[in-house]
Formats: structure tokens, sequence, C-alpha cells
């Protein structure tokens, strides 16, 4: 039976996935976090035949406790399930060490499929990014606004989504309050949003987080 842990900050989304995998014979998820810095206490005690881990954390960037999790346990299969665009976040979380980048929308064979071929020690791709690669295009057609944003931009508008401080943003990304201030402004501009309070519904409207 492979084990694994999910980390994702919304317990709907958990259970939803609990209760999924419940249904076969050689899936369990075996352990829950919440956030990345519960995710990286789990990982510093034992250890899973896969960590499911959400971009979008309150506290922590998800590429960032990515990372933590690579440095930590360097052969511990990791893949992204998250509502962000694949476009913006699936080649840095794979070159961050990621096994695989699969979005919330999935269908649950999909799921199943992503899962299986990263616990046996391959990679996943969706077909459609899989395309791209090959491809060697960018994405075309209609832009959503928030698809202009960039890497750091996208992880800062995720957490001031969660009511994430500007000073936990810093500290959690290795820069100034400045900075974080900076990206948010750039943030609210390209999304011609005016508040915290529009940018959250954004998000919420978009599933993003």
């Amino acid at each position: 039976m492979a084990t694994i842990l999910i980390v994702d900050d919304h317990a709907v989304v958990r259970g939803g996935l609990r209760q999924f995998l419940a249904d076969t014979d050689d899936l369990e998820i075996t352990a829950e976090a919440a956030t990345g810095a519960e995710a990286v206490a789990l990982v510093q005690e034992s250890d899973w035949s896969l960590v499911l881990l959400d971009i979008g954390l309150p506290d922590l960037s998800g590429l960032e406790v990515l990372k933590q999790i690579k440095r930590l346990r360097p052969n511990m299969p990791v893949l992204i399930f998250s509502m962000f665009s694949e476009d913006e976040f699936a080649i840095p979380s794979l070159e961050a060490g990621a096994s695989g980048y699969l979005n919330k929308d999935s269908r649950p064979n999909h799921i199943l499929t992503a899962i299986r071929t990263v616990i046996g020690g391959a990679r996943y791709l969706s077909p459609t990014l899989a395309e791209k690669l090959l491809a060697g295009v960018a994405p075309t057609g209609r832009r959503l606004r928030h698809e202009s944003l960039s890497r750091r931009e996208a992880e800062v508008l995720l957490m001031l989504s969660k009511g994430t401080s500007l000073t936990k943003i810093g500290e959690s990304l290795h820069v100034s309050v400045k900075t974080v201030s900076t990206y948010r402004a750039r943030i609210l501009e390209k999304l011609d949003l005016q508040s915290n309070a529009e940018l959250t519904r954004y998000v919420i409207e978009h599933r993003l987080g």
C-alpha cells in the first residue's frame, strides 16, 4: 500500500481526496497538513511514497515547501496539485524538484494516473502541457489577467488572498516587506484591482487558491 501525505489548506479538498482514494486498493492518505510548516515537520519525521502538495498555502510558498522537502528527502516524490494555471507554475515546479504537476480540475482517472505514475518513479505531465513542451510553444489565445503575473507575483497573490501579512510573506520568500509591498502594487495594477478584498475575491472567482 502506497502512503500519501496531502498538503492543502482546504479541509474539503483533503477530505474529498481521502474519500476518493479510499476506494483504491493500492493508495492511502496516511497524513495531512494544512500549512507549509506542518508539511515540513511531517517530512522531517517520516517518509511517504508521495507528497501531494498544493501551491497556495497560507504561510509558505508551495514552491518553497517543495524545495525544503527535496532538501530533507531528495528521493521522496512530490506531485503538485493546484488550481493555479500549469502554464505559470508547472515548469518552475519541475525545476524545483517536483515529479509532476496536476490541476485540481483534472478528471478522477487522470488524478489516479498521475499519482500512480509518480509513485512508480516517473514524471507526470498533463497531455496538454506535454504537447506544449514538445512543441516548444507558449500557450495562445485570450489571456486572463492573472496570466500576466510573474511566478513570484503569482506566489504573493496566493498568500495575500489567504490573509497572510506582508511581514510573513517577506519571511517566507526571504525578501523585505518593502519588496512584498512592491509586488502587491504590481499585482493590483495588473489585475485592475483596488484592495486585498478585491484581490481575494478575484482568486476565489477564478479558483486559483
